[in-house]
């Protein structure tokens, strides 16, 4: 299983590179991959043409920014890739080890309130030629789980691991850095 930080975005709402922002004193970067690389053998940076936090880059293929499912059609040659966003610093290594255990052939996404939480989530190596087909078309990651068969992971399935929809919480502005540190109090290293 190949850990891939998603960190292609413009970080416009940021108003900084999202990566180098620090957050209980260290980049939000730094916390994503350390809940991956404790349950991943590999951890890589998408989006990037060159090494952030001494993870290997793996750039998005053609031109502009083209979202996270760039990302994932990038790296899916790695092999079954375990994706976080870059702007999920609260992370639980213990959630994203339970959908690894999930797993199987088709990607697995938890879905919280209706919504697909597809930058957290598992994309085993057969969904690369969909993705790159659905990038190709203008499509949205979204998009890709309306055309691929996916598990999804229920709310009841999620809280039964302790998870609280920290994981999937996106921190795209300053403000949703506070709001985080106010709910779930700073990230946490693995045990």
């Amino acid at each position: 299983m190949i850990g891939v930080i998603l960190a292609g975005g413009r970080s416009s709402r940021m108003g900084a590179d999202k990566a180098t922002i620090a957050l209980a004193g260290r980049p939000m970067i730094e916390w994503v991959a350390q809940a991956l690389e404790a349950v991943c053998d590999k951890v890589v940076v998408a989006g990037r043409s060159t090494s952030v936090a001494g993870l290997t880059a793996i750039p998005d293929r053609g031109e502009g920014h083209r979202g996270p499912l760039a990302g994932i059609a990038a790296s899916a040659e790695l092999g079954s890739l375990l994706v976080v966003g870059v702007d999920q610093p609260w992370v639980r290594f213990e959630t994203i080890g339970r959908l690894i255990a999930v797993g199987g052939d088709i990607p697995v996404v938890p879905v919280d309130q209706g919504n697909r939480q597809a930058t957290c989530a598992i994309y085993p190596a057969g969904v690369g030629e969909a993705a790159q087909d659905e990038l190709d078309s203008g499509g949205s990651v979204q998009t890709l789980l309306d055309r691929v068969a996916f598990r999804p992971v229920a709310e009841s399935e999620w809280r039964s691991w302790g998870e609280d929809g920290r994981s999937w919480f996106s921190a795209n502005s300053p403000d949703d850095i506070l709001s985080g540190l106010e709910r779930y109090g700073p990230p946490q290293p693995p045990m």
